[in-house]
């Protein structure tokens, strides 16, 4: 068994898996980690284009598209390694990218997940939407990066250089201790795709443990490959594990005023999705805020889960006000815990 399995998601992803296996096959010290690529029930012939091009690459192949969430869960319980290297198949690693996070988590035995710092494959000199130099939320459940808050993504310029905390860790390029992915039963299959990495670093804090951003492994993610922002169904996805989220983790006297409030600020943006001539989007939240209602009985029972909630769980009461009221458009301008 090597010390860190490095696993790539796919499906029908013949085209990225081409492009960006090999940085990942070049800059993986395979005397500490074994790739693998876990196939979520693909149609196309990317399996076929890995086995004949990459042959020392491991296989595991899903019985069905279960999306992050399942795929990552069911492919996992095939791999045996003390850490896991999540990795979407349209990320471009660099050189020495693991051995950092491994002498780190050796280090460190409460720290359960790091992120690495996840520039634009595209624009090389921004850091990238989904994750940039690690994540955090507002009160309300909004997510936003050191890096990137709502559309303004900010250029490197070595100001997120310190290793450090941060509530939640893109699942772009999600390192994880297996025995604390295994302890939390892994990811929340009700998510299918997107924020699901949130929701399993929230259950982390609950138990105590710790999360950290390291500038010192750097990857490029292309973003929106498989799922573009331009999808309604993204949003919809969004909206919804958004709300879910925030009912499964928030404290309990908290969580009448706090979905409240959400709803309300939801029903903002939908109507914004409107003026902007995307009614498509705006559907997208009411369709959201339909099946949040309907599983509201589900999602309070896995709130069982997790016995310690973290109060203290966000680092600006209103991302939305800070943002669009107070115009404060970089991390380093929030006031943490400002409404």
């Amino acid at each position: 068994m090597h010390k860190i399995a490095v696993v790539i998601l796919n499906w029908n992803g013949k085209d990225l898996l081409e492009k960006f296996l090999p940085s990942i096959v070049q800059f993986t010290n395979h005397k500490i980690a074994d790739i693998y690529v876990a196939d979520n029930a693909s149609t196309d012939d990317s399996i076929e284009f890995v086995k004949q091009q990459f042959p020392s690459i491991n296989i595991i192949q899903n019985n069905e598209n279960g999306g992050y969430a399942k795929g990552y869960n069911d492919a996992l319980k095939q791999v045996k390694a003390e850490y896991f290297a999540l990795v979407n198949s349209d990320i471009e690693v660099t050189e020495n990218w693991l051995e950092p996070v491994i002498e780190y988590f050796s280090l460190h035995k409460n720290t359960a997940i790091i992120q690495p710092k996840i520039m634009d494959y595209k624009s090389k000199q921004y850091f990238e939407y989904a994750g940039a130099a690690g994540g955090f939320i507002d009160q309300f459940g909004y997510p936003f990066c050191r890096g990137r808050i709502f559309d303004t993504v900010e250029t490197d310029v070595f100001q997120y250089e310190n290793i450090t905390d941060i509530f939640w860790a893109s699942g772009a390029c999600f390192f994880v201790r297996a025995e604390v992915f295994y302890q939390l039963n892994g990811f929340d299959e009700m998510y299918f795709a997107h924020q699901e990495e949130i929701d399993f670093c929230w259950r982390a804090k609950n138990f105590g443990y710790e999360i950290k951003y390291t500038p010192h492994s750097i990857v490029y993610h292309v973003g929106g490959a498989t799922l573009s922002s331009y999808n309604p169904q993204k949003t919809y996805l969004n909206f919804r594990n958004s709300l879910t989220t925030l009912l499964k983790n928030i404290p309990k006297n908290k969580i009448i005023r706090i979905i409240f409030y959400r709803l309300i600020l939801d029903g903002i943006a939908a109507i914004k999705f409107l003026f902007e001539l995307q009614p498509k989007h705006t559907f997208a939240v009411l369709k959201a805020h339909i099946s949040f209602y309907k599983n509201i009985r589900t999602i309070c029972k896995k709130r069982e889960d997790t016995p310690n909630k973290n109060i203290n769980y966000f680092y600006t009461k209103s991302i939305v006000y800070q943002y669009y009221i107070k115009q404060k458009k970089l991390f380093s301008k929030i006031t943490p815990e400002e409404f």
